[in-house]
């Protein structure tokens, strides 16, 4: 089967007329995926942030802070 792409401008209301169709299940489905694909989609941008500042230099003493804060928490 061969998909047919639409112009972004027509693709929204094409994706709303056949989420106003879906049965229960397919919309839970469809919702699940969405939530899938957001959170694939914050990773990668927390994921690139954090490797700007592994560039930065922004955790080259991440492993002394760790082990210097439970040498703390045991003390207590």
């Amino acid at each position: 089967m061969e998909a047919i792409v639409l112009e972004p401008q027509k693709l929204r209301p094409d994706i709303i007329q056949r989420i106003e169709a879906m049965d229960e299940e397919s919309l839970r489905l469809l919702h699940r995926l969405l939530l899938c694909m957001e959170k694939d989609q914050l990773w990668r941008e927390l994921s690139a942030k954090a490797e700007t500042d592994r560039r930065a230099g922004k955790f080259d003493r991440l492993a002394d802070v760790i082990r210097e804060a439970r040498a703390e928490l045991r003390t207590r």
